[in-house]
């Protein structure tokens, strides 16, 4: 729960988050590469204040959600062509920032070139989310929010995503626990989604719509797909290297990743040059082995887990609109606004 006397840094956050959606989103044209975009949100955010809650995200067409690119820039498994946006692209750009652990999420959804194609898709996904955000009064049932967005999204004949859904946040706390349905589970098979909107909460609200037909998304392999990872908080850096866990590096590494990131997620690329401190000049496909292997241990000891990147079971196109709302006695106040 978050008090009124808490909130100012939640909402320079939301402040900063939509500002760095509508500054960055005329950057998606045709001819310019993700990580230009990528990167320019990055430091939009940095510049006005804030600190980024987690890599910024280019998701296109069937591309659902969780991939930001690499050091290498290596694209997404099965994307055949360069990273580059093409006219008719359908793209989602993911912002979220935090200012002392204090966060805001939002996200939108627009077509390369403007060309019409997806107009109708693009309509759906932004008033699923009003939608949405209308029912989200204290004590209003989860039900009743799905059943809101999935109203919108199949009147206008595009499927609710089932297996994505928005999320509670807390200080630090991107996925809070509570989980809310973009889609209508019905009064009685409620099952996960038990409750109801909270006085004094924080969400993500962020309906997914598709073409596809089964309304599912699926990971794209491998697991670390989405280039992204987090600390869990599970396992202390001491506690590892007391059970013999983790050598001095491992462990110097490790502090490192949680000071900086503290339990928010965090790119492979701002992750990787640390290593650069303690092995200067080495060659980089040495500095790639030792990366890979210090990965692969953090995540084996469970310091830290990794994402898969997000798709569309059926390959279908994926549309997204998300704010960041707090929950008042008179209903929510948006905090992702400009």
């Amino acid at each position: 729960m978050v008090e009124e006397s808490d909130l100012k840094q939640w909402r320079d956050a939301g402040h900063v988050a939509r500002r760095t959606l509508e500054g960055i989103k005329g950057e998606i044209v045709a001819g310019k590469a993700w990580d230009e975009v990528i990167d320019s949100a990055e430091r939009f955010i940095r510049r006005h204040g804030g600190t980024p809650a987690f890599p910024v995200t280019i998701s296109v067409n069937d591309i659902a959600a969780h991939y930001t690119t690499d050091s290498r820039q290596n694209p997404p498994e099965g994307f055949e062509r360069e990273m580059v946006f093409q006219d008719g692209d359908l793209v989602k750009l993911d912002v979220g920032v935090h200012i002392t652990g204090a966060l805001a999420d939002n996200a939108l959804t627009i077509e390369v070139g403007n060309g019409g194609n997806h107009t109708d898709q693009i309509k759906a996904a932004r008033e699923a989310r009003d939608a949405s955000i209308e029912k989200m009064h204290p004590g209003t049932p989860w039900w009743e929010i799905g059943a809101a967005a999935d109203q919108v999204h199949t009147d206008a004949g595009f499927q609710p995503i089932r297996n994505l859904c928005g999320h509670e946040l807390k200080r630090w706390n991107l996925h809070a626990g509570t989980s809310i349905p973009s889609y209508d589970i019905g009064p009685t098979d409620a099952s996960g989604f038990k409750g109801s909107v909270e006085l004094g909460s924080v969400y993500a609200v962020e309906p997914f719509n598709t073409t596809g037909k089964s309304g599912m998304i699926e990971n794209i392999p491998p697991t670390h797909s989405s280039n992204i990872f987090r600390v869990t908080g599970d396992i202390t850096i001491r506690k590892a290297m007391l059970k013999g866990k983790l050598k001095p590096l491992g462990a110097t590494m490790a502090r490192y990743i949680e000071e900086r990131y503290h339990t928010l997620p965090f790119a492979e690329r701002w992750a990787y040059p640390l290593l650069e401190k303690p092995f200067p000049g080495e060659e980089e496909d040495v500095l790639r082995k030792k990366w890979n292997a210090l990965v692969k241990k953090l995540i084996s000891i469970r310091f830290l887990e990794t994402y898969a990147a997000l798709r569309c079971e059926d390959r279908g196109m994926i549309g997204q609109f998300e704010h960041t709302v707090w929950i008042t006695e008179g209903g929510p106040e948006v905090l992702t606004i400009e």
